[in-house]
């Protein structure tokens, strides 16, 4: 590999991280929780999609996990962290097996990923406050984890179709 291949692969690596880390601070300014607690649309998701398709999984993980990383030391705490880390690494493994077996749309893979990041983030709070009785809080993330990815598996097959790298 040439110095100027890894310095655009770097560029490209940042810039990704960077639209990630935008993505999820607008997605902040967006009160969704009014209607639900702690509902988000994702839309940092679309970069770690687009990465899963584009540049592929190991490079999509690790922009996953510095977002997750950045985004926590800059606006959250130890348990940001750990509902975020738990959703990101669910939602980024269910996607990545999906895709793998080549049955799934992205779309598909998208509705995937975001219901298994609010399972994740549920199972962590029902450890954290050592309680299983928020697994009545299941159905109403579920709905809303299948709307997110619907969401941004549609935008994301759109980008990824148009987005030559």
């Amino acid at each position: 590999m040439t110095a100027g291949k890894n310095s655009r692969e770097l560029a490209r690596f940042a810039l990704l991280v960077a639209l990630a880390m935008v993505l999820s601070w607008l997605e902040s300014l967006v009160p969704l929780s009014l209607t639900v607690p702690g509902v988000k649309l994702g839309l940092a998701n679309l970069v770690v999609i687009f990465a899963l398709y584009k540049l592929g999984p190991r490079q999509a993980a690790v922009i996953s996990l510095v977002r997750v990383l950045l985004i926590t030391f800059t606006f959250g705490n130890a348990f940001s962290f750990a509902y975020s880390l738990t959703g990101a690494a669910l939602s980024f493994v269910v996607m990545l097996l999906l895709k793998k077996t080549g049955k799934f749309s992205l779309l598909g893979v998208s509705i995937a990923g975001g219901v298994c990041h609010d399972i994740g983030q549920i199972l962590v709070a029902m450890a954290v406050l050592g309680t299983a009785e928020l697994i009545w809080y299941l159905p109403a993330l579920l709905i809303a984890g299948t709307v997110a990815g619907v969401c941004i598996g549609a935008a994301g097959a759109l980008v990824t179709a148009r987005v030559k790298l």
